[in-house]
């Protein structure tokens, strides 16, 4: 006995060292339940450590060499390759000419079987409970080993006249398949075999559960759908099989509309109905192969793997008419936003196509209804610089900068100067919308850049300078700002003053934006003199280079009055806007050291007629 409990304990002490991560137990379940099987198995056997058995086709088989070999694949991962191990020690060990598996699927009643031959084939059917007189199913109710001269039963003309044993897969009382192994002195094996049943059943098991309990830890509790964790890693799965197999991939995300006044004036309880309702819904229309997942709050994103742009607006059509006929009492009709994107057309990076998702969602629920249903827009539809999607890019970008570690605001630069490139005329359209996606970093800043463009054309009008001097500081004023693309919005954002650190980086954008936005395109550079020295002082104190009164351009010097005027007449998170009156004297207090003195005087003058 001493040296069967040694051999058991090998066992449980390899089984508890399996590379599968799960938060339950393997010492408290599999070697508790392990011990009470290998124990069972070893007494029915009456000591095989000693014996050894021999089969019809001349091969000894020896106990223990197979016990040994079942100690080896415990750390298998998987069930497939755990049963492909199985067969391989009773093929090597006992010439088997086959060995099937069969698992109970409870949602069809049946059990999936698979069979493979010493040659490597493979064969599947499906065996159905109701079907009682299948010996299979016999030893799976019964729960106890079947013995068959031949197997007919399996209704496969390649095997004849083959002896099998049917084994019951059972595990902490309960049935979960079974096993057939080919072997004409079954009966004299039964012992060897049980024991492998057993353990082929307590392995199932474990790793059933194992999958159930990281089921419930990716699945949204209100919805049951994916969780954000557990849909992230799906796509990433997904992406990675379109990739390989050159294939497309569409990612479609809806947002229930008005549920924040739902919430607010019915109740997260009856918020929570919607969000479940929609949820529901998705799962019952979504085709087979499809996985939805709760994004966000009130956002449902659906992944569609081998489906392109068109497809997708087709489901996507679908499941919202699936929803319009919903009915909530106290609210009407179910209304979502859609947006899609599309593997490889749209994006070949995961986190980029959430994005392109996202914000064609924003742009959908900016464009409303149009006969009761919702735009559906795919990120391949809008023009990038158009005003509905720099705005959703912007809303987008300031959602989730932080969280997904990606620099987007690189790429909308390098979009910049690329879409400039081929269109120079539209240049004052597109610094339009950039400087709107900047300033939308800020809630606080939003319209500021258009402002002060304005109150600069002002100025410069107001001292006669050429038309084409006042286009150039115009644009340059519109883009004096362009360098916060690069500020972190922890910073923009901060309520309060700045920390001798915050400030460090805040005086970084002037030259953020000269070096990276405007530099490396040519037909801008002659706004860089605006852009990096409009936070100079006359007196030599201000940001980045430290100029004085005849170094700083008279183009910076326009900009950084009505760069200040703005921000003082401007609500701010510490303070309400000041009065034009307050304002002003601010500003007459700097005039000839911090501005220059004619220019504030000019300026003082045409204040009162240029409005907020």
């Amino acid at each position: 006995m001493n040296k069967e409990k040694n051999t058991a304990d090998k066992i449980l002490s390899l089984s508890e060292k399996s590379p599968v991560t799960s938060p339950i137990s393997q010492e408290k379940l599999v070697s508790k339940v392990n011990a009470l099987t290998f124990n069972n198995c070893m007494s029915a056997l009456g000591n095989p450590q000693n014996k050894n058995f021999n089969n019809e086709k001349g091969l000894t088989l020896n106990y223990k060499i197979i016990v040994d070999e079942l100690i080896k694949i415990t750390d298998t991962a998987s069930l497939h390759d755990f049963f492909s191990k199985i067969y391989s020690i009773i093929n090597q060990n006992i010439d088997s000419d086959f060995m099937a598996v069969g698992l109970f699927k409870e949602k069809s009643n049946c059990m999936n079987l698979r069979l493979k031959d010493k040659l490597g084939n493979v064969y599947s059917t499906k065996v159905f409970l109701k079907d009682i007189d299948n010996p299979i199913v016999q030893a799976f109710k019964e729960g106890k080993a079947v013995f068959k001269d031949d197997v007919d039963f399996l209704k496969l003309s390649y095997f004849r006249n083959h002896a099998v044993v049917i084994l019951p897969l059972i595990s902490v009382n309960k049935p979960i398949g079974v096993l057939i192994i080919e072997d004409n002195y079954a009966r004299q094996n039964i012992g060897l075999y049980t024991l492998i049943a057993n353990y082929s059943a307590l392995y199932a098991h474990n790793m059933e559960l194992i999958e159930t309990s990281e089921g419930y830890i990716n699945t949204d509790n209100l919805t049951l759908l994916y969780n954000h964790r557990g849909f992230q890693e799906i796509l990433s799965n997904e992406i990675s099989r379109a990739q390989l197999n050159k294939q497309e991939l569409s990612v479609v995300m809806m947002d229930v509309c008005n549920i924040t006044k739902i919430n607010r004036e019915l109740g997260h309880a009856k918020g929570d109905e919607v969000i479940k309702v929609v949820a529901e819904k998705v799962r019952q229309n979504i085709r087979e192969g499809d996985i939805a997942g709760r994004y966000g709050g009130d956002e449902i994103a659906i992944i569609l793997p081998n489906t392109s742009d068109a497809q997708a607006k087709y489901i996507a059509e679908y499941l919202t008419y699936s929803l319009s006929c919903c009915f909530i009492d106290d609210i009407g009709p179910v209304k979502v936003s859609v947006g899609i994107s599309t593997y490889p057309k749209c994006a070949d990076d995961k986190e980029k196509l959430l994005i392109l998702a996202e914000q064609a969602m924003y742009i959908s629920q900016a464009k409303g209804y149009k006969d009761g249903m919702s735009a559906i827009i795919s990120s391949s539809d809008f023009n990038f610089w158009d005003d509905a999607a720099l705005k959703s890019y912007a809303e987008v970008l300031t959602k989730r900068h932080a969280q997904l570690g990606i620099n987007f605001e690189e790429e909308l630069i390098t979009k910049f100067n690329e879409d400039h490139a081929r269109s120079g005329a539209r240049i004052s359209e597109i610094a339009t919308s950039l400087a709107g996606a900047i300033d939308a970093k800020d809630p606080y800043t939003k319209g500021h850049s258009t402002s002060v463009s304005k109150f600069s054309e002002a100025l410069a009008r107001a001292i006669n300078l050429p038309e084409k001097e006042v286009e150039r500081i115009k644009l340059g004023a519109l883009l004096h700002d362009v360098g916060k693309i690069g500020i972190p919005e922890t910073v923009l954002k901060k309520e309060g003053p700045l920390s001798d650190e915050e400030w460090a980086i805040m005086k970084q954008h002037p030259t953020i934006g000269a070096e990276k936005v405007l530099t490396p395109n040519p037909s801008l550079r002659d706004l860089i003199p605006i852009v990096k020295y409009h936070h100079e002082r006359i007196d030599g104190k201000g940001y980045p280079e430290g100029l004085t009164n005849g170094d700083i351009p008279l183009a910076a010097k326009i900009v950084a009055i009505a760069d200040t005027y703005h921000a003082l007449i401007s609500d701010r998170p510490y303070r309400r806007g000041m009065n034009i009156e307050k304002a002003i004297s601010i500003l007459e207090e700097g005039a000839g050291s911090q501005w220059d003195a004619d220019l504030v005087r000019t300026f003082i003058q045409i204040a009162p007629s240029l409005g907020v």
